[in-house]
């Protein structure tokens, strides 16, 4: 199997293994690695965002990691900009590219193009917002269907940031935002990717999800929140997404204990991985799926 002169795109849900293997392959096919996670490039979260450390790079040279700080926004857009950049890059240095993440949303905008919707003013999008807290995500999804009959295929009921999003577009460019999507284009042609999904069983993800928590609070995952506390970053940016910012939050205010925390931390981020699958299973049907017991196999016959 000769993946060479492909992008390589390698994703999965979170604690899959999904760097080391990229790693593991950039080593056989002298590649570099690309930042596809939307939280590992804040410079601040290095434990939380569960960016690798730099003796765990093992010389492979990797781009977009810890780069940007949460005091500034950050958006897909940058991100793919970014991302096209060092492609090229690596391009012309005669080596091979892979990208290892797991935001489904940047490898789509990398492979399907970014759509370029018109800004819709804050207050607008707040009445979206407000009106779904109001009705609660079963029946604002009900309305959304009936506003734009498009996303009952392609929006599940339980996606709550997508239903929003498609109302919000309908509602104020009187559009639906799959209109939109039609007249987007990737810089790329389809057969440039070669696309891995590293399909980790259930079980076992929970227990490294579990272990791994448990590291990242022994490792310093308190300070980090401290630190960024301090910075007093406003709540709409998009790093307060960042999985047990909130939870260690109130370990500091006394409210919660670290036996709570743990375990907070552990379900989010079990539901976390739970959504990339479903994310996965519907957006990325051309990936080639891999289980992790079938990963030397695959670097075997490259």
């Amino acid at each position: 199997m000769d993946i060479r002169s492909k992008i390589i795109l390698i994703a999965g849900p979170t604690a899959s293994g999904k760097s080391n293997f990229a790693i593991r392959l950039a080593k056989k096919i002298n590649g570099e690695i690309i930042n596809a996670d939307s939280m590992q490039v804040y410079n601040e979260f290095k434990i939380l965002s569960a960016r690798l450390k730099l003796k765990e790079q093992k010389d492979i040279v990797h781009h977009l990691y810890g780069f940007h700080s949460v005091k500034k926004r950050f958006s897909t857009g940058v991100w793919l900009k970014l991302a096209n950049e060092k492609i090229n890059q690596i391009k012309k240095r005669k080596k091979e590219t892979i990208l290892v993440g797991g935001t489904g949303l940047y490898f789509k905008a990398l492979t399907n193009g970014l759509v370029k919707i018109p800004n819709i003013l804050l207050k607008n999008r707040n009445k979206i917002r407000n009106l779904h807290k109001k009705l609660g995500q079963k029946k604002f999804y009900s309305k959304l269907i009936e506003l734009d009959p498009l996303t009952k295929k392609t929006i599940d009921l339980n996606d709550t940031q997508r239903s929003i999003r498609a109302y919000e577009v309908k509602t104020f460019t009187k559009k639906s935002l799959f209109d939109w999507y039609k007249n987007t284009r990737s810089i790329f042609e389809k057969d440039d990717f070669f696309k891995i999904y590293i399909d980790f069983p259930r079980p076992k993800l929970i227990e490294r999800i579990n272990e791994r928590t448990d590291l990242m609070l022994k490792e310093g995952a308190i300070k980090e929140v401290k630190n960024f506390i301090k910075l007093k970053i406003k709540k709409d940016n998009s790093s307060n997404k960042i999985i047990g910012i909130n939870e260690i939050s109130q370990l500091l205010k006394n409210r919660l204990d670290l036996g709570d925390v743990k375990e907070l931390i552990s379900i989010k981020t079990r539901q976390y991985a739970k959504r990339q699958s479903t994310w996965a299973r519907g957006q990325m049907p051309d990936w080639i799926k891999l289980d992790p017991k079938d990963l030397n196999k695959f670097l075997k016959k490259i």
